[in-house]
């Protein structure tokens, strides 16, 4: 079996966020970061993202981001929610940086010419920065391993966690859910 993404402590998330804030394209960075920690985005999700898919016609950021089949790693449209501090995280990296073209891609890298991020590239890219920001263990798969676990931390169900995940198998959605003590104890203590 394959080790598992690391699940990121608060203080792990906080010290990723420190880092990125000090970096060349930090509203970017802390973006994507957040998308992929407050509502489970997988990497490939958010590399492709477009505006016209995070923003309506009015400019503001919607409620729902709507992943079509090719944007998802199972090829299967699916809908993510977007949370209160989603959409102020969001609101900020599109004031920071507007476009008027609904298919232009949300996160560019930083060559010439402005090039999308693939899932391959997001992937290092993250890898990268959580070394760099000296989170041992953690990769681009671990905000999304953080937000199931969390949220299974909080009581949220295995089915409303397998479709917020997009996962076609409950199966899938429970190898994500890293058990803790504090979960442990506080299992104990509803007996």
């Amino acid at each position: 079996m394959s080790k598992q993404a690391k699940t990121l402590t608060a203080a792990e998330l906080r010290r990723a966020l420190d880092y990125v804030a000090t970096r060349r394209h930090a509203a970017r960075n802390r973006a994507m970061l957040m998308s992929m920690y407050l509502a489970g985005l997988r990497v490939g999700e958010c590399a492709a993202l477009t505006y016209g898919d995070v923003v309506d016609s009015e400019g503001a950021v919607r409620d729902e981001i709507r992943l079509t089949p090719e944007q998802t790693k199972g090829r299967h449209a699916r809908v993510v929610f977007v949370s209160e501090r989603l959409r102020k995280e969001l609101s900020s990296y599109v004031r920071a940086q507007p476009s008027a073209d609904p298919s232009r891609r949300l996160f560019y890298t930083q060559k010439r010419g402005a090039v999308g991020f693939t899932a391959n590239t997001l992937c290092q890219h993250f890898f990268y920065l959580f070394r760099r920001a000296g989170i041992e263990g953690a990769s681009s798969h671990s905000p999304r391993r953080t937000f199931i676990t969390n949220l299974a931390e909080k009581g949220v169900s295995v089915r409303v966690l397998q479709s917020l995940a997009g996962h076609r198998n409950i199966s899938t959605t429970q190898a994500y859910i890293d058990v803790n003590d504090a979960m442990k104890r506080r299992a104990v203590e509803l007996v």
